[in-house]
């Protein structure tokens, strides 16, 4: 019987790097691919900034194909990566959002690209070092269910996947802890075995979020306006809404007695209001560019346990459709930071039911389009 063949893609770090001998080890006809997708500083910078996908990440990755004998190869994805991720980066913060750019790359890039290129020559499936498992339900349909091990779980992040790309995706990982992974590593020789983790947004090193942004949106970055609060009352000068999300408390440069947090950021009036610690609290939130995984949609109320960070530990919350696309979700206590543009994804036990984008909580319905 012919081997299956998978695609791998390989980041350099200790997580794809298992994930391939796994695979191997299961019988697959592996082959490794890094996705050249941002790169442009010099080799020495991205040594020192590390990443998921720098050019050392290419480096560490072609050692570790070699060492388990796969084929590798690097797939440059650059125009995919500049227009799915890194420009609807910037268009989010402009409107005063905080979007989650990983979220974006695994739907349209880590997936719809590779996973293309990887049918378009041959292969049966791609694979990741994500920590997710993927599991049909008894309804027929493929949804993702939470890694063995809470701490290092990334369904969070891998809630827009489709239908199709889960029915061609293998993710090994998920069933073991970072530990056992790591262990893995050792055991077999892999010269990442010990490499740290990449923490923070891989096109942007220097975490200069409103520098980057500034670079790339040129004359159409916001100007400075005013702090306010709630009622209007002017505070003091911000530098641009591009320099601020919601519960932000650090780096306001506003002094004012007592603590005050990023409650909202107001784009039409270029006004970033403050308030108490009370205040960045809420219950309830909408959302739209839905993705239903467990369920082809949702037809009535349900309870689940929402997360509305990657951080977030999740909180029960009852949810309902409200519109084609738009839903409505209310949690049973407050949470800290509904953020518009950050992601809600929803739960039923360790199964993932669906996720959206956060909306703007001070926006009608009908202006969201």
């Amino acid at each position: 019987m012919e081997k299956k063949k998978v695609v791998v893609g390989m980041s350099g770090g200790v997580d794809s790097s298992v994930a391939a001998w796994l695979l191997k080890e299961e019988g697959y006809d592996v082959i490794g691919v890094t996705m050249q997708i941002w790169q442009e500083e010099e080799e020495q910078i991205q040594e020192e900034q590390g990443g998921c996908c720098g050019l050392s990440a290419v480096e560490d990755a072609r050692r570790v194909a070699a060492m388990l004998d796969i084929p590798y190869y690097v797939m440059n994805f650059k125009s995919e990566f500049k227009k799915n991720v890194i420009d609807y980066f910037v268009k989010e913060y402009l409107k005063g959002h905080t979007p989650n750019p990983c979220i974006a790359c695994n739907r349209y890039v880590k997936w719809e690209s590779l996973l293309k290129r990887s049918i378009d020559i041959g292969a049966d499936y791609i694979a990741t070092g994500h920590y997710a498992r993927i599991r049909q339900l008894p309804n027929g349909r493929f949804a993702l269910q939470k890694s063995a091990t809470a701490a290092k779980d990334q369904t969070y992040a891998l809630y827009n996947l489709t239908q199709y790309q889960l029915s061609h995706t293998l993710m090994p990982v998920g069933d073991y802890t970072k530990e056992e992974i790591r262990a893995i590593a050792e055991k077999i020789g892999l010269r990442t075995a010990n490499k740290p983790d990449s923490q923070e947004i891989c096109f942007i090193p220097d975490q200069d979020y409103a520098g980057f942004i500034e670079r790339e949106a040129k004359e159409s970055v916001p100007p400075p306006g005013n702090f306010v609060t709630k009622d209007g009352t002017i505070l003091g000068q911000h530098k641009g809404i591009t320099h601020y999300t919601i519960g932000q408390r650090k780096g306001l440069g506003i002094a004012l007695g007592t603590p005050r947090f990023v409650t909202e950021i107001r784009t039409e009036t270029n006004q970033v209001v403050l308030g108490s610690n009370e205040e960045v609290f809420g219950t309830v939130l909408f959302a739209d560019r839905l993705n239903f995984m467990s369920i082809p949609n949702l037809e009535e109320e349900m309870d689940v346990i929402a997360k509305i960070r990657y951080s977030h530990k999740g909180a029960p919350c009852k949810i309902k459709m409200i519109e084609q696309d738009k839903i409505l979700c209310n949690f049973q206590e407050p949470v800290r930071a509904i953020t518009p543009g950050q992601a809600v994804v929803f739960y039923n036990g360790d199964i993932l039911v669906g996720g959206g984008i956060i909306l703007d909580r001070n926006v009608k319905l009908s202006e969201q389009q």
